[in-house]
């Protein structure tokens, strides 16, 4: 299974509005060069997120996307859901009885792979912007892994910069 840039690229973007702390609306342009996404892709990747209700825009000066819900809200599911990106391992139809063999049958290894898609779609919803952020995917119980560069307030990566700089204070 692959999942295609469509998806890839919004998780990318998405997880790049998080890190930017949310305390002030981040352009699509600056997201376009951090992330090596073509701009014209990312504005209609937004598009679709705005209307699934994950990023708002800002008009004016000043103005690009906020994310809607914080980023420990904000499952990498949802992203790729909003931009239409099935998570399913088989090549049948989704939503129907129908297998995906000449004669509609479905094959040998259907349930297979489907549980797979099951399995990806629980994993991805499990996993918020925030854990991407502060790298906490590679351990089920999402704590940072230690020794790999990262400061001891990196839970702190996905915050607006006001409380990050509150939290240095102290």
């Amino acid at each position: 299974m692959k999942l295609s840039t469509k998806g890839r690229y919004a998780v990318m973007a998405m997880v790049d509005l998080a890190s930017q702390g949310g305390a002030r609306p981040v352009a699509l342009a600056d997201i376009a060069e951090r992330q090596e996404i073509s701009l014209s892709y990312l504005e209609q990747l937004f598009a679709k997120l705005r209307r699934a209700g994950l990023v708002r825009s800002v008009r004016g000066p000043g103005g690009g996307y906020l994310l809607t819900h914080s980023a420990e809200e904000t499952r990498i599911s949802d992203a790729i859901l909003a931009v239409d990106e099935p998570i399913r391992a088989t090549r049948c139809k989704p939503g129907t009885n129908l297998g995906c063999r000449s004669n509609k049958s479905r094959c040998l290894t259907h349930d297979l792979w489907e549980e797979l898609g099951n399995q990806i779609h629980m994993y991805l919803s499990s996993v918020s912007l925030a854990d991407v952020c502060n790298r906490r995917v590679l351990r089920g119980d999402r704590r940072p892994v230690a020794g790999e560069g990262q400061q001891p307030d990196s839970d702190r990566a996905c915050e607006p910069a006001s409380l990050q700089n509150q939290a240095a204070a102290e």
